[in-house]
């Protein structure tokens, strides 16, 4: 990304009370879009959502809904973030140098949960699709890789034994999207393959020390090397099968051993990552 883009895209922080952590994503980073008009999306991670809310309020009031200031504040923000959302509040249709965003908050220690254990499966999922990183202040990025490494495991699982690339980063970017209504009924049901054509190389470049990790250890075979359109065929034995389960998060090989006996999961383990998904 142009250094101009990120200044940019770095200079709405500065009307923000401080964060710790922070990310852009969506279709801002599409190498392609000169569409001056999208939405630029953000997640930001803060201490304490409930003082950031409070200082933010009297920062940028009209960022919130209007009866949200009179109602709770920003002690009813975090409430209904932690108990009845994925513990993220957005401000959407936000207003800064003439171009409409959306940010979410989030507590930076739910953040780091979600990212390492799937607990709400909601920022990790965020997190395994292209976003570029403005602040990091806790090194997420690097924790991040545990994730990265998790969404592979899980997509190697559900896909057949052949597959492409553009298949595997396609069901990586659906893992978040398979318990979702709106891929059923609002939203655009090629989202998916937009997505990852629109955003292969950067796909390539979180994914593929991965792959080569995997073809290495003769994990993986290419067909075409450093082709994107290669087949890839993937070591489907017991050993392997075990591996990559225990790539997953702990809380998933939990709730997948509750369902199965230990030997039933490594054989349905493409049925029981999905029903997790979809839980």
């Amino acid at each position: 990304m142009e250094i101009d883009k990120i200044a940019e895209l770095r200079s709405f922080l500065k009307v923000l009370p401080p964060v710790g952590f922070c990310c852009v994503y969506g279709s801002s980073l599409h190498p392609n879009n000169n569409d001056k008009s999208s939405m630029v999306d953000y997640i930001i991670g803060v201490s304490d959502p409930k003082q950031w809310h409070t200082e933010n309020m009297e920062l940028n009031e009209d960022h919130y809904a209007s009866w949200m200031v009179p109602l709770g504040g920003a002690k009813l923000i975090t409430q209904v973030a932690d108990k009845i959302g994925v513990g993220v509040h957005f401000n959407p249709f936000v207003t800064y140098n003439d171009k409409m965003l959306k940010y979410g908050v989030v507590r930076m220690h739910d953040l780091v949960q979600d990212v390492l254990h799937w607990e709400r499966f909601y920022l990790c999922g965020r997190l395994q699709k292209p976003v570029h990183i403005l602040v990091d202040n806790l090194d997420i990025g690097d924790v991040n890789s545990v994730n990265l490494r998790a969404a592979v495991s899980a997509a190697l699982l559900l896909l057949p034994s052949k597959f492409t690339e553009v298949d595997l980063y396609s069901k990586i970017c659906s893992l978040s999207y398979m318990g979702d209504l709106r891929m059923l009924f609002a939203e655009d049901k090629n989202k998916v393959k937009r997505i990852v054509e629109g955003q292969f190389g950067l796909f390539q470049s979180m994914y593929k020390p991965f792959l080569k990790e995997y073809e290495a250890k003769e994990l993986l075979t290419f067909s075409l090397p450093n082709s994107h359109q290669a087949t890839i065929s993937q070591d489907r034995s017991l050993s392997m099968t075990h591996s990559l389960v225990h790539s997953l998060p702990p809380l998933v090989r939990r709730k997948m051993g509750m369902k199965l006996g230990e030997m039933q999961v490594l054989k349905d383990s493409d049925l029981q990552v999905e029903f997790y998904m979809k839980s």
